[in-house]
């Protein structure tokens, strides 16, 4: 921004300071003294919040080598803001405080919500088969639509395995810059998927899959006549004004409106980092596709878990949990309906569901009823084990209100 200096006299800006001085004494001499100190406690909350929230994010930064990050922490009305590194590499240009990102999975949450209004609506059951909407889709190596609900779908447990390790090299560097602008379609990323056996039999197990939420956009559309994208829009953007908020599939190009850090993927362990901003994102449709903000998607968790979006039996279902144990190992994350909780380290839990694209990441957490809350994003994807240790800490102290 361009600093604009002031024609006017020394003198006449000292008077003016001057004024306003006056008037603040006045102000703060006319209200109780006890208003006075807790504004000013509130105050050195706000301040010492920001600076440990700064120092997290300078961390994830600096420590593990991103470009560029920015968080948002909200709690009720209060918002701060902080980000660190540059928004593209070789240059000084700061990561914008609400610049575009890719949210990737947390679409699912926005699915899911969806569904469950259908749900509400009683234009669907959580009980109804993947068969009852999409027959003969899910078939082939002991995969079997008729026998996997939606509900499992929406939890992960249906045991579907993922399409994600069948994509056409769009996870090594040669791959991806051969094959990042090819266009798919859902069925083709089911059929990717189905040249493998079930994880485990439905509902005996829990496995994160990609699949099951490009089913689940499939059978939004067989109930609804609309896209998934659209019902999104039509049930949640607008509703809720969320100005900065769509699906990539929506738009003409492959790359983000402005302001945006760019976005960097690391394909193999301390290899270079490939610039990655511009991609087609159809391989991630209704499972990770959609485009966000800071302040839209704090706005969206807010409305979630406060109600505003599904009625009270629909929420306490997308938040009827199972253990979601990642790679065999024990863990104390839990798997709702499009939606994970976690524990914290000074008690209780909170609610969210993070993203992975090609370059960049989300992790957001929610605690309650969405009253208070943080998002971050990360411009650069690192292929390293561990790449989320950071920010897992930085939402832990956010939350626990570690200063």
């Amino acid at each position: 921004m361009t600093h604009i200096r002031s024609s006017a006299p020394i003198a006449r800006r000292r008077l003016a300071l001057g004024a306003v001085t006056a008037a603040t004494i006045t102000a703060t001499l006319a209200m109780p003294l006890s208003t006075a100190w807790a504004q000013q406690d509130t105050a050195r909350s706000a301040g010492s919040e920001r600076a440990a929230l700064q120092r997290d994010l300078d961390d994830i930064v600096h420590k593990d080598g991103v470009v560029g990050a920015q968080a948002a922490l909200v709690d009720g009305k209060s918002r701060i803001s902080v980000r660190s590194g540059t928004a593209e590499r070789g240059t000084g240009r700061k990561v914008p405080h609400n610049g575009y990102f890719r949210m990737g999975s947390n679409t699912k949450t926005f699915v899911a919500t969806v569904m469950l209004q259908l749900e509400a609506e009683g234009r669907l059951r959580l009980n109804d088969t993947v068969d009852h909407w999409l027959p003969g889709v899910v078939e082939g190596h002991g995969n079997d639509g008729a026998r996997i609900t939606v509900r499992e779908l929406l939890q992960h447990t249906s045991g579907v395995p993922d399409y994600a390790p069948h994509l056409p090299g769009i996870f090594d560097e040669e791959g991806f810059q051969k094959h990042r602008f090819d266009a798919l379609k859902p069925r083709d990323l089911v059929q990717l998927a189905l040249q493998d056996k079930p994880t485990f039999e439905p509902g005996e197990g829990w496995s994160y899959s990609n699949t099951n939420y490009i089913l689940a956009g499939m059978i939004i559309e067989k109930v609804t006549g609309h896209n998934w994208s659209q019902e999104v829009r039509t049930r949640i953007i607008k509703p809720l004004g969320l100005k900065h908020t769509f699906s990539a599939r929506e738009r003409d190009d492959y790359g983000l409106p402005r302001p945006h850090a760019n976005s960097y993927q690391q394909f193999k362990p301390g290899g270079p980092l490939i610039e990655s901003t511009e991609v087609n994102m159809s391989w991630g449709d209704s499972a990770g596709d959609l485009v966000t903000t800071s302040k839209d998607l704090t706005r969206f968790w807010q409305a979630l878990l406060g109600g505003e979006l599904l009625k009270p039996k629909q929420l306490q279902q997308m938040q009827t949990t199972v253990p979601a144990p990642r790679e065999g190992q024990p863990t104390t994350e839990r798997a709702g309906l499009g939606i994970l909780w976690r524990k914290l380290s000074c008690g209780g839990g909170y609610w969210g569901h993070g993203g992975t694209t090609l370059g960049h990441l989300n992790a957001n957490g929610f605690v309650g009823k969405g009253e208070r809350g943080v998002v971050m994003m990360r411009s650069t994807n690192l292929n390293s084990d561990s790449r989320d240790a950071r920010a897992d800490k930085l939402l832990d102290n956010a939350l626990c209100k570690r200063k």
